[in-house]
């Protein structure tokens, strides 16, 4: 089992770590005709707003109640209200999802109340869903917020009904790209299945252009499909943070389901392959056989750049948990692990630590790696150290094409593979490279 160590530093240096209400924020847009809402100052909306814009380089709707000093001093009630009927009038939203910020939690606002009670002065709001998730800013980090938005969507939203023994639940969990849901959602209805993925980031956040500008999300899981959820005939969870979401459809609707913490290698994506072969009664179709030999041939062809190889990774901790696993299937050795908050997971790891803390951490941690992952706040790390840098997570802002990157089943893996294999091969050049001009020199 690995150490845990918790922050010990007065301040963050250098932060790691996203916020809650962003987190929450990005599990919203997965929703047909969402916007998402900020309780809070119109700073908290507008900095998660720009890190959504550079990593996907896609209008992102964001609305903000727009505190105040003196309307966080009275209290915040009349601009959550204001907000709401604004933007039913100005955009008509199918649903709202309602995240609070640092600035209102530490105030202690009663958001349930405050909706309720809105609800209660406006019965013209009876047609609208307004999905609260708590999301406090000075605690937590992406995952939870994440995770928070999601278990409120299934608390709220699905309703009971006849079993539909074809259709699945799929619960997304952040460590997933608009590519990876695509590639997921392929996968799930080669087996004839019917997938219902929440939130669906890769029907929002592909990259599609759609005819005119909307000021909502265009696409996404829909009202819809989100109420059909409670005649699912089982539930997969994709991430240890979904876990929590899986149980409340069980106790809800008494859906069994399954976790899986990750789809990127050779053996968990047979195992994914093989619970759809369960759960259809239908065998694995030749596709994938055929990409299952191909991943195979590309792990000989590349497990030589890979081995002893020291990685040092800064992730959240659901893609911590699978880059890990997938980096010491082909022999690389972990060096130093940073993470952003409490998982289940990371007292799981194979590793002999993790620490719990901000980029000056890992800095100092990743001293003498061969390669370091993280996103695209540890480049100027990566070069202060001279060291080959992979990019992955959120935010990453000096590369294209986000929305597309795929890194699960086998198709995905070979992305993955040939990434970090590749600047392997680039660092092992430019190693023989300067020996032969030292020899040279000589």
């Amino acid at each position: 089992m690995a150490i845990v160590n918790l922050p010990n530093k007065p301040l963050t240096v250098n932060p790691l770590k996203q916020s809650q209400a962003l987190g929450a924020s990005l599990a919203f847009l997965g929703l047909k005709g969402m916007i998402p809402l900020f309780h809070g100052s119109q700073g908290c909306t507008a900095f998660a707003k720009v890190v959504l814009v550079r990593h996907f380089r896609e209008a992102i709707p964001l609305a903000t109640t727009a505190m105040t000093e003196v309307s966080t001093i009275l209290g915040g009630e009349e601009n959550v209200e204001q907000a709401i009927l604004t933007l039913v009038e100005k955009v008509q939203p199918e649903i709202i999802g309602l995240c609070s910020t640092g600035l209102t939690e530490t105030r202690g606002d009663d958001l349930e109340r405050f909706l309720k009670d809105i609800r209660d002065r406006h019965p013209e709001l009876d047609h609208l869903p307004i999905v609260f998730a708590p999301t406090p800013d000075f605690k937590g980090a992406l995952q939870d917020g994440f995770a928070a938005a999601v278990e409120s969507i299934v608390r709220e939203i699905p309703k009971a009904g006849g079993i539909r023994t074809e259709q699945v639940t799929i619960l997304a969990g952040s460590s997933l790209t608009p590519g990876d849901l695509q590639e997921i959602k392929e996968m799930v209805t080669a087996f004839g299945l019917v997938p219902i993925i929440v939130p669906d980031l890769g029907a929002s956040l592909d990259g599609h252009l759609e005819d005119g500008y909307s000021a909502v999300t265009a696409s996404g899981t829909t009202i819809k499909q989100l109420r059909d959820i409670g005649s699912s005939a089982f539930t997969i969870a994709l991430g240890e943070s979904m876990r929590e979401a899986a149980k409340i459809l069980e106790e809800r609707f008494n859906i069994p389901y399954e976790v899986f913490g990750e789809l990127t290698g050779l053996d968990v994506v047979d195992e994914f392959l093989q619970a759809l072969a369960i759960l259809s009664s239908n065998s694995v179709p030749e596709k994938y056989r055929r990409q299952r030999r191909q991943l195979q041939d590309a792990m000989l062809d590349s497990h030589f750049y890979f081995g002893a190889k020291r990685v040092s990774l800064a992730l959240e901790p659901d893609l911590l948990w699978s880059t890990v696993n997938f980096l010491q299937s082909m022999g690389t050795q972990i060096h130093a692990v940073v993470t952003t908050t409490r998982s289940p997971l990371l007292e799981k790891l194979p590793v002999k630590s993790v620490t719990i803390g901000d980029l000056d951490d890992f800095e100092q941690l990743a001293a003498g790696s061969d390669l370091l992952i993280g996103n695209s706040n540890v480049g100027a790390i990566a070069k202060r150290l001279s060291m080959p840098f992979y990019r992955l997570g959120i935010p990453i802002y000096d590369r294209l094409g986000n929305g597309y990157f795929t890194k699960v089943g086998y198709r995905g893996t070979m992305e993955l593979l040939f990434g970090i294999g590749n600047l392997f091969l680039e660092a092992e050049e430019e190693r023989v490279k300067h020996l032969w001009e030292l020899v040279s020199e000589e």
